[in-house]
């Protein structure tokens, strides 16, 4: 088990990881000549330096962030959040099963049609064919 501290330390290491990618992002140059953004300094976390091509509109590698908290989490610096704090599966409970089942509850009807009642006919009764 965990102490307090390495749990304190390894969220400020998440933070500062998502902050420098802000930063990445946010501090790129943008040369308009050359379609392209350029790193403005060195970003150690993420393993880009000065100078690299991090957007272009073609033949250019995308920084990935997954793969640095994927380098980080086999050094033990990065984890999963707790699912209960929220991480994938708190998001996957709340959010997609309750988007999955709100779509088929929209295209029941408001009021129920009895014995007697009659649907709507379809096509004003002119019936399935195409006249």
């Amino acid at each position: 088990m965990e102490s307090m501290s390495e749990r304190v330390e390894r969220d400020e290491f998440r933070a500062r990881l998502k902050s420098e990618w802000a930063l990445l992002w946010g501090e790129r140059f943008d040369d308009r000549v050359k379609a392209e953004g350029v790193s403005v300094r060195d970003y150690p976390l993420l393993f880009v330096d000065k100078g690299r091509v991090i957007f272009a509109s073609r033949d250019a590698k995308v920084p990935s962030f997954s793969e640095a908290v994927e380098y980080w989490s086999g050094q033990g610096r990065v984890y999963s959040p707790n699912p209960s704090v929220g991480g994938w599966g708190k998001f996957i409970r709340s959010t997609l099963k309750a988007q999955a089942h709100s779509r088929a509850d929209s295209y029941r009807c408001e009021k129920p049609v009895g014995k007697g009642e009659k649907q709507q006919l379809k096509k004003g009764g002119r019936g399935w064919l195409h006249r």
